[in-house]
């Protein structure tokens, strides 16, 4: 029998493929500018960052477009870019959902509240398979790799640290994850990714 009792996904780059430089670049095509430019205002500027961390609601973020690039977005219109620049990595889906089987499963991602808002549009496939445990750094005022985050995400869950395996792409926000006291382990591959969740005895 496993220890690990919830699996804890991230979402960009574990259970979808999200290409940044082209919502950028969608972006860039709305308001008349270089996609450098608009990476400037809103990426390298730590603008993302703190949006990502909560500091800003959604609404604020999508008006701070505006001092940044020059005019502000519609929800509509950040999701449009979004959407067109994510698609659904099924082959991992697929171990999700054999996991599902012997664990609960949830998702941590760095992102703002129009992630979760617009979820259903954004990436459908992901209900079936998380139901409602989808949830943003946003959420918790904190964004990966603090602890923090991974902690009061837990509590939300009713979740315990040392039986929860925590799945990033990234490796630092796998260190916070253990930093936190939850197992992590960085992802490559769904392959690679099918061979963890056997040895944690969940496949």
């Amino acid at each position: 029998m496993s220890c690990i009792s919830l699996v804890l996904f991230d979402l960009d780059g574990v259970l979808c493929n999200y290409d940044r430089p082209a919502h950028i670049a969608h972006i860039a095509h709305l308001v008349g500018k270089d996609p450098a430019e608009v990476y400037e205002g809103i990426g390298a500027s730590g603008f993302d960052a703190d949006a990502d961390a909560g500091k800003v609601s959604a609404a604020e973020y999508l008006r701070g477009f505006g001092p940044r690039i020059g005019r502000a977005l519609t929800a509509e219109e950040w999701l449009e870019g979004r959407r067109a620049a994510t698609t659904a990595a099924w082959d991992v889906l697929d171990v999700a959902a054999a996991v599902r089987r012997t664990a609960r499963l949830a998702v941590l991602s760095n992102n703002t509240t129009l992630v979760t808002e617009y979820i259903d549009v954004l990436l459908p496939a992901l209900r079936p398979f998380f139901g409602d445990a989808i949830h943003v750094s946003a959420e918790f005022g904190a964004a990966k790799p603090s602890p923090a985050v991974y902690l009061r995400c837990l509590a939300v869950l009713a979740a315990l640290p040392a039986s929860t395996l925590f799945v990033d792409d990234l490796e630092e926000n796998v260190l916070g994850a253990r930093a936190a006291g939850l197992r992590a382990w960085r992802h490559t591959s769904a392959t690679s990714l099918d061979g963890v969740m056997r040895d944690y005895h969940l496949l």
